[in-house]
């Protein structure tokens, strides 16, 4: 998923896409520790994708809290 795809989601679909995604990545892990992923540089590429989310959250509670200020 892209930066720009990420800026378009609204706070609400941004907080639901953080929580499948975890569970995502939750999953891959406990697969991949049962039997290895074909494609193991896709737990990276979801633990990635995760820590991008966070950070669009985290920008959108800064400016927030700027602007209410």
């Amino acid at each position: 998923m892209k930066n720009v795809e990420i800026r378009e989601l609204t706070t609400k679909e941004l907080i639901e896409r953080i929580d499948t995604e975890k569970g995502n990545l939750v999953r891959m892990k406990i697969n991949h520790t049962v039997s290895p992923l074909d494609h193991p540089h896709h737990i990276r590429d979801a633990r990635r994708l995760v820590a991008q989310l966070i950070s669009e959250l985290h920008k959108r509670e800064i400016n927030e809290n700027k602007q209410s200020q």
